[in-house]
């Protein structure tokens, strides 16, 4: 099979490009860092890649909220080019900021199915500030609550670092989350146990909880427990922890204390990417 190329798209301000990229290119892609303005100037490059990832950083500086900018650069002037491309059998990946991207233009949560999305409809969702108030970076444990999604095939639960200050998922109503929750499109749940907390004697943590986890179990204050969104069809993720920084089991805070060794499991939302291809 031909080596699926990787467009990890990255605008002003982004800085997590060059380890997504790399991420990718480490589990069997070929990855280019195209800057926006590139896929500006010529929308039809996105056609020749298999996935899309926005990665993390502060585009444009966060300076009207963060992925604002971004996201309405996406919506305004490339949504031929992405509606072509959700529409086709690829793959799309926001972390952090990309997934701030995602969810403010609009290609999350409905993906292929509402989009371009009519600006006269309210957004079912945002991401806003941390219920701190703050920049936050600490290391949480992920449990998976969906089984539809492509990137996160074989894995139940993970460790990952968090480094945002805008990360509080916050839908407009209770309903939106039950309808994402029935749709399988709930990716990702904080849960008890990061950074080893619990686990050394075999404990993986309490599994995903109804009520709302404090600090620093949910670092944002997000409603549901929520820290990944996706599509319905499953090929599309956002979520806020970054996978690209836990490539290395020596990059995991407790590495020696846990026993970890060789690949870091942020490696297999990547490699579940690439094999969707190849396998």
């Amino acid at each position: 099979m031909p080596v699926p190329r990787v467009c990890v798209l990255r605008a002003p301000g982004t800085n997590c490009d060059e380890e997504t990229a790399f991420a990718f290119e480490s589990s069997g892609a070929r990855a280019d860092r195209v800057h926006l303005f590139q896929l500006l100037e010529n929308p039809k490059q996105l056609a020749e890649y298999q996935v899309l990832c926005l990665p993390g950083g502060f585009s444009y500086g966060d300076d009207i909220g963060a992925g604002v900018i971004f996201a309405s650069q996406l919506r305004g002037h490339l949504g031929e080019a992405l509606g072509d491309f959700l529409k086709a059998d690829k793959l799309a990946l926001g972390i952090c900021n990309g997934f701030q991207v995602l969810l403010k233009a609009g290609l999350l949560p409905g993906g292929s199915t509402s989009w371009p999305p009519r600006s006269d409809i309210a957004a079912d969702a945002t991401l806003t500030w941390n219920d701190n108030g703050k920049y936050t970076a600490l290391w949480v444990r992920l449990k998976v609550a969906s089984s539809k999604n492509v990137f996160l095939r074989g894995i139940d639960e993970i460790d990952m670092p968090i480094a945002h200050g805008e990360g509080k998922l916050v839908a407009r109503a209770p309903s939106i989350i039950e309808r994402w929750q029935a749709n399988g499109q709930v990716a990702l749940s904080y849960v008890e146990g990061a950074g080893g907390r619990g686990q050394e004697s075999g404990d993986s943590g309490q599994g995903a909880s109804s009520e709302l986890l404090p600090y620093p179990t949910n670092p944002n204050g997000s409603m549901a427990n929520i820290a990944g969104l996706g599509d319905p069809t499953g090929r599309v993720l956002g979520l806020m922890p970054h996978p690209e920084r836990f490539l290395f089991a020596t990059q995991h805070p407790h590495w020696t204390r846990l026993g970890l060794r060789g690949e870091g499991a942020g490696m297999q939302i990547f490699r579940n990417a690439v094999e969707y291809f190849t396998a």
